[in-house]
């Protein structure tokens, strides 16, 4: 699993990534506070990433990588509302984690195809899974 320090680079990545439309909504908050339980980061800890700068580390692992890619399209989502700023900026984030372009662009395209627009995660693995092959 993660270190600490990668823990709270990913949250600090969610949090920025929320921000991007210049507030966080309740329901983006109650998400990203649920992602910080079940990464074991105390709320403490968690709400000080709003006001601290922490180093950004991108996750070792392809499968870290996909699965913090799959939780900013869950957050994007969160909020039934996507605009062209925050999917390119997702897109952006997905080629600096190293990922396929042609899975982020399928990714992007599949998620309408979805209630809520939440890809399922064994839709997600696949989709990476063709690309890697």
């Amino acid at each position: 699993m993660n270190t600490h320090k990668e823990k709270l680079s990913l949250l600090t990545e969610m949090i920025s990534f929320a921000k991007a439309d210049r507030a966080i909504k309740d329901s983006e908050y109650s998400f990203l506070v649920q992602v910080a339980n079940h990464l074991g980061v105390d709320k403490e800890t968690f709400d000080a990433l709003f006001h601290k700068k922490v180093e950004q580390v991108v996750p070792r692992s392809e499968s870290g990588r996909i699965l913090q890619f799959h939780r900013l399209v869950l957050l994007m989502n969160i909020d039934q509302e996507q605009t062209v700023s925050e999917i390119e900026r997702l897109h952006n984030i997905g080629l600096r984690f190293g990922l396929p372009q042609t899975a982020i662009d399928q990714v992007l395209k599949v998620m309408h195809d979805y209630p809520n627009k939440v890809v399922p995660p064994h839709v997600l693995i696949d989709i990476f899974k063709a690309h890697y092959n």
